[in-house]
């Protein structure tokens, strides 16, 4: 299974897609997960059309003529300082070019990561581009998830009473509505944060040093990607543990942003109970996608 993840440090963090890759072998023994990020901090998915992440896509069949008028492009964008990506994204497409003529496999699957691109709704940056990178994914017969990033509703601190629901509520129809319009899943991260809290609200999802997921949102949304491949419940799969790829005060790498051991060993209840959780919130969103 030829898999594109394409977003920046929600995905990044954490080595989020070799975690999925081991809990998709775990539950598949046959398979082979294959794994390929295109990732830059910060940007959104109408950064990445701008950086030429679309060419990623496509590059089964992607010509050297589309990659070289990208790569003129990025020449003329890495001269701005202000343009903080164009230099790195310039370099990924030099290299794609030199590698044109090796064979390149179509994508089964293309994860499209949000990122406050989908606040607004229907109106969002995310729902203008998720639909372009979906219809290359499918020209060559991929699937598409969205996985939506919640930075609105994750706690630093451990919860004194359950989350509010309408703004989650609201959040998780726009992106079922966005799925059902281009035939996509989603590891909605939304509902399966917001049940989290509700149902073990002495679990954080964040760092108290650092804004990003932390191990145990990470777990739970490899938890949900691995739901939306292949529309299973994740229960039962036997990996049990993350490890964040920032560690404290860019200094001690045992340790991460806040001070603990970098890598979190989930409690047999715990892993049960994200498991469990993430299944939960899966069916409620393929059921708000379906109505």
């Amino acid at each position: 299974m030829n898999v594109l993840f394409i977003g920046n440090s929600y995905t990044a963090r954490h080595n989020l897609a070799q975690v999925v890759k081991k809990m998709a072998e775990a539950g598949n023994p046959n398979l082979t997960f294959n794994p390929t990020t295109v990732i830059y901090g910060g940007r959104r998915l109408v950064d990445h059309w701008n950086l030429g992440s679309q060419n990623v896509v496509k590059l089964h069949e992607l010509t050297a003529e589309e990659e070289k008028q990208t790569i003129a492009s990025l020449e003329k964008d890495a001269k701005d300082p202000k343009n903080r990506y164009a230099a790195a994204a310039l370099k990924r497409h030099q290299q794609l070019l030199k590698e044109l003529d090796e064979e390149h496999p179509k994508w089964d699957v293309v994860v499209l990561q949000s990122y406050r691109d989908d606040l607004n709704g229907a109106d969002s940056l995310y729902a203008q581009y998720a639909p372009r990178f979906a219809d290359l994914a499918k020209k060559q017969g991929a699937r598409v998830i969205l996985y939506e990033t919640t930075p609105n509703t994750q706690n630093a601190k451990a919860l004194q009473k359950a989350p509010e629901s309408a703004a989650v509520m609201k959040k998780a129809k726009t992106i079922a509505a966005l799925a059902k319009q281009i035939d996509a899943s989603a590891a909605p991260m939304s509902l399966a944060g917001f049940h989290c809290q509700t149902e073990r609200p002495d679990l954080t999802l964040r760092f108290i040093n650092d804004a990003h997921l932390n191990q145990t949102m990470a777990y739970l949304t490899a938890c949900c990607l691995y739901a939306a491949l292949f529309d299973r419940s994740p229960e039962g799969l036997p990996v049990d543990s993350i490890t964040d790829i920032r560690f404290f005060d860019n200094k001690d790498r045992t340790k991460d942003r806040d001070g603990n051991p970098i890598t979190t060993t989930f409690s047999a209840k715990d892993r049960a109970d994200l498991q469990r959780i993430t299944w939960k919130s899966y069916q409620q969103f393929k059921t708000l996608r379906d109505d």
